[in-house]
């Protein structure tokens, strides 16, 4: 979001769903950047683009003259002077987002989460990172991120409003990856009361077929625009903020979050320890009181 956007009680978001060539930076940078300038002619604060959008999705070895800095010159003169989120390999070798704001860059978010089964086999092309931000309010999930709903809850607690999950998903043999991530994102937006800003990509490269299928959903699970499937297409959508924050008064759902009880159990589970008061359970269920 742009500075007087975030001062507003709205924001418009526009939803850049591209085809793009596998590694054809400057052709995908080109054609993001006329799908940026449809956007901003509506009148968008922040426009997302969709995971890779760059180099197009990497199943294999990247070659070196793919990855970028964040700060990238080709990155900045595509944000421009707005707000973008562009799916780009970060260099040494990161899946990552790059969240330009007002011409500088505001802050990088690294895929946590490689998916290692099926056809997708990331961890053995990129690095995986170690840490989820919030910034402004927005949390930046890639792909695979938001199949973790424990990482959604930190964003959360950490103060998000505004899921942005940028994806290269798919049609498989192995799920109904369209009907899944309209789950996913509605789950989330009505659960955790937060807009969610889902921006796929379409086209096929890698042996894979992209369906599209951008959206964004409100806090109360409404899908309130949605990009046709398996074509480009560029649309936006506003998110009423103040609305948002109304309905969490309203309706409470986020409070008393019981972190302890949380923090404790994550903690077993990373020292190998037994769940705490597992002993005590058995004892009850045994009948021995």
């Amino acid at each position: 979001m742009t500075a007087h956007a975030r001062q507003n009680a709205t924001v418009r978001v526009g939803l850049a769903q591209m085809d793009c060539q596998l590694g054809e930076v400057a052709t995908n940078l080109e054609r993001a950047a006329e799908l940026n300038a449809q956007v901003r002619a509506r009148g968008a604060d922040l426009v997302v683009f969709p995971e890779l959008v760059i180099t197009g999705y990497c199943k294999s070895e990247v070659g070196a003259e793919l990855p970028m800095a964040p700060d990238d010159e080709r990155l900045a003169e595509l944000a421009g002077d707005g707000s973008a989120v562009i799916g780009f390999v970060e260099r040494p070798c990161y899946n990552a987002a790059a969240w330009w704001v007002d011409g500088r860059l505001c802050h990088v978010q690294r895929k946590l989460f490689l998916p290692m089964y099926g056809p997708w086999q990331e961890a053995k092309v990129f690095d995986s990172g170690d840490e989820l931000r919030v910034v402004d309010g927005i949390a930046i999930l890639i792909c695979n991120d938001a199949w973790h709903p424990a990482l959604v809850e930190l964003a959360v607690r950490r103060g998000a409003e505004v899921l942005v999950v940028i994806a290269n998903s798919a049609r498989n043999d192995l799920v109904d990856n369209p009907s899944t991530w309209r789950d996913i994102t509605r789950f989330y937006a009505r659960l955790f009361q937060v807009w969610v800003v889902f921006v796929n990509r379409v086209g096929s490269d890698s042996g894979f077929s992209f369906w599209g299928g951008s959206h964004v959903v409100d806090f109360d699970g409404r899908v309130v625009v949605e990009a046709p499937e398996d074509v480009e297409s560029a649309v936006t959508a506003d998110l009423d903020m103040e609305a948002l924050r109304r309905r969490r008064r309203e309706l409470p759902l986020l409070d008393h979050p019981r972190l302890d009880v949380l923090a404790e159990g994550f903690n077993d589970l990373v020292a190998g320890l037994e769940p705490s008061g597992s002993g005590a359970q058995t004892s009850v269920a045994s009948g021995d009181a």
